[in-house]
Protein backbone atom coordinates (compact mmCIF):
# COMPACT_ATOMS: atom_id res chain seq x y z
CA UNK A 1 0.00 0.00 0.00
CA UNK A 2 2.88 2.71 0.58
CA UNK A 3 6.50 1.72 0.07
CA UNK A 4 8.43 0.06 3.12
CA UNK A 5 10.81 3.43 2.74
CA UNK A 6 8.06 5.29 3.43
CA UNK A 7 6.94 3.84 6.57
CA UNK A 8 8.62 6.98 8.50
CA UNK A 9 6.49 9.66 6.63
CA UNK A 10 3.09 10.64 7.75
CA UNK A 11 0.49 8.73 5.08
CA UNK A 12 -2.83 8.88 4.31
CA UNK A 13 -5.41 7.09 1.94
CA UNK A 14 -6.08 7.71 -1.37
CA UNK A 15 -9.61 9.19 -2.17
CA UNK A 16 -11.77 8.37 -5.82
CA UNK A 17 -11.21 10.91 -8.43
CA UNK A 18 -7.95 12.30 -6.58
CA UNK A 19 -5.36 13.76 -8.85
CA UNK A 20 -1.65 12.68 -7.47
CA UNK A 21 1.77 13.62 -8.25
CA UNK A 22 4.76 11.18 -7.84
CA UNK A 23 7.21 13.20 -5.57
CA UNK A 24 10.81 11.52 -4.35
CA UNK A 25 11.44 11.64 -0.91
CA UNK A 26 14.34 12.05 0.89
CA UNK A 27 14.69 8.47 1.87
CA UNK A 28 15.14 8.67 -2.12
CA UNK A 29 11.77 6.71 -2.91
CA UNK A 30 9.28 7.99 -5.14
CA UNK A 31 5.65 8.25 -3.36
CA UNK A 32 2.69 9.95 -4.66
CA UNK A 33 1.24 13.15 -2.79
CA UNK A 34 -1.79 14.51 -3.67
CA UNK A 35 -1.17 17.69 -6.47
CA UNK A 36 -2.52 20.32 -4.73
CA UNK A 37 -0.06 19.89 -1.98
CA UNK A 38 2.88 19.03 -4.07
CA UNK A 39 1.95 22.53 -5.97
CA UNK A 40 1.74 24.37 -2.74
CA UNK A 41 5.60 22.94 -1.80
CA UNK A 42 6.82 23.32 -5.26
CA UNK A 43 6.16 27.43 -4.79
CA UNK A 44 7.89 27.55 -1.54
CA UNK A 45 10.57 25.56 -2.83
CA UNK A 46 14.32 26.87 -2.46
CA UNK A 47 15.99 28.39 -5.45
CA UNK A 48 19.63 27.73 -6.23
CA UNK A 49 22.01 24.78 -5.28
CA UNK A 50 23.19 26.34 -2.25
CA UNK A 51 19.57 26.71 -0.98
CA UNK A 52 18.88 23.36 -2.01
CA UNK A 53 21.60 22.17 -0.41
CA UNK A 54 21.09 24.22 2.99
CA UNK A 55 16.99 22.69 3.16
CA UNK A 56 18.19 19.50 2.81
CA UNK A 57 19.64 19.27 6.22
CA UNK A 58 16.97 21.40 7.25
CA UNK A 59 14.20 19.43 9.87
CA UNK A 60 11.84 20.91 7.61
CA UNK A 61 8.82 18.68 6.77
CA UNK A 62 7.97 16.63 2.77
CA UNK A 63 5.99 17.97 0.88
CA UNK A 64 2.67 16.56 2.10
CA UNK A 65 1.83 12.92 3.75
CA UNK A 66 2.57 10.05 0.44
CA UNK A 67 -0.89 9.12 -0.35
CA UNK A 68 -1.38 5.24 -0.27
CA UNK A 69 -2.97 3.26 -2.67
CA UNK A 70 -4.45 0.15 -1.75
CA UNK A 71 -3.83 -3.03 -4.17
CA UNK A 72 -5.84 -3.15 -7.27
CA UNK A 73 -7.16 0.87 -7.39
CA UNK A 74 -7.30 1.78 -11.21
CA UNK A 75 -5.12 4.71 -11.98
CA UNK A 76 -5.02 6.86 -14.71
CA UNK A 77 -1.27 8.10 -16.08
CA UNK A 78 -1.17 11.12 -18.03
CA UNK A 79 1.63 12.99 -19.73
CA UNK A 80 3.62 10.27 -19.26
CA UNK A 81 6.93 10.91 -20.72
CA UNK A 82 8.13 9.69 -23.87
CA UNK A 83 11.26 7.79 -22.35
CA UNK A 84 8.51 5.89 -20.26
CA UNK A 85 6.53 5.59 -23.36
CA UNK A 86 9.00 4.12 -25.63
CA UNK A 87 10.44 1.93 -22.67
CA UNK A 88 6.85 0.63 -21.98
CA UNK A 89 5.07 0.57 -24.97
CA UNK A 90 2.40 2.75 -23.87
CA UNK A 91 0.52 5.87 -24.66
CA UNK A 92 0.96 9.25 -22.87
CA UNK A 93 -1.99 8.39 -21.24
CA UNK A 94 -2.77 4.76 -19.85
CA UNK A 95 -4.95 3.22 -17.50
CA UNK A 96 -3.13 0.99 -14.89
CA UNK A 97 -3.83 -1.29 -11.65
CA UNK A 98 -1.68 -0.03 -8.47
CA UNK A 99 0.14 -4.02 -7.37
CA UNK A 100 2.47 -4.70 -4.92
CA UNK A 101 4.96 -7.11 -6.45
CA UNK A 102 7.03 -8.51 -3.40
CA UNK A 103 5.95 -9.04 0.19
CA UNK A 104 9.59 -9.39 1.08
CA UNK A 105 11.18 -6.60 3.65
CA UNK A 106 14.03 -4.06 2.71
CA UNK A 107 12.69 -4.26 -1.28
CA UNK A 108 10.61 -1.63 -3.26
CA UNK A 109 7.05 -3.32 -3.61
CA UNK A 110 5.08 -0.27 -5.62
CA UNK A 111 4.27 -0.98 -9.03
CA UNK A 112 1.79 -0.20 -11.78
CA UNK A 113 0.83 -3.59 -13.63
CA UNK A 114 -0.24 -1.92 -17.55
CA UNK A 115 -2.14 -4.43 -19.29
CA UNK A 116 -1.04 -7.75 -18.95
CA UNK A 117 2.31 -7.79 -19.88
CA UNK A 118 4.01 -4.46 -18.46
CA UNK A 119 4.72 -3.62 -14.59
CA UNK A 120 6.03 -0.04 -13.94
CA UNK A 121 7.64 0.07 -10.50
CA UNK A 122 6.37 3.30 -9.04
CA UNK A 123 10.11 4.00 -8.10
CA UNK A 124 10.71 4.63 -12.22
CA UNK A 125 7.97 7.68 -12.58
CA UNK A 126 9.76 10.87 -13.02
CA UNK A 127 9.31 13.78 -10.12
CA UNK A 128 5.91 15.54 -11.34
CA UNK A 129 4.63 12.54 -12.91
CA UNK A 130 0.51 13.20 -12.16
CA UNK A 131 -1.97 10.30 -12.04
CA UNK A 132 -5.53 10.25 -11.48
CA UNK A 133 -7.44 7.91 -8.82
CA UNK A 134 -10.33 6.19 -11.06
CA UNK A 135 -11.75 3.58 -8.37
CA UNK A 136 -10.03 2.65 -5.24
CA UNK A 137 -11.45 -0.90 -5.21
CA UNK A 138 -11.04 -3.88 -7.38
CA UNK A 139 -13.31 -5.16 -9.36
CA UNK A 140 -13.78 -8.37 -7.19
CA UNK A 141 -14.07 -5.78 -4.48
CA UNK A 142 -17.37 -4.54 -5.89
CA UNK A 143 -18.90 -8.15 -5.95
CA UNK A 144 -20.59 -8.59 -2.52
CA UNK A 145 -22.30 -11.47 -1.27
CA UNK A 146 -26.16 -10.80 -0.27
CA UNK A 147 -26.65 -10.25 3.18
CA UNK A 148 -22.95 -9.34 4.28
CA UNK A 149 -23.45 -5.38 3.49
CA UNK A 150 -26.43 -5.01 5.35
CA UNK A 151 -25.51 -7.02 8.46
CA UNK A 152 -22.45 -4.90 8.50
CA UNK A 153 -24.63 -1.93 8.43
CA UNK A 154 -27.08 -3.31 11.28
CA UNK A 155 -23.66 -3.43 13.24
CA UNK A 156 -23.31 0.55 12.66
Amino acid sequence: MCDYSLMMVQSRLAVDGEELVAHRFRSGTVGLVSCFDFSCWQSKRPVGWKARIKSWFSADEEPAPVVCIPPGARLLLYGVPKSLQHEFHIEESVEATFAEISAQEGQHRDALRIGNESILMLMLLPEGQRLKVLRLSSEEDMVTTPGVNELALQRL
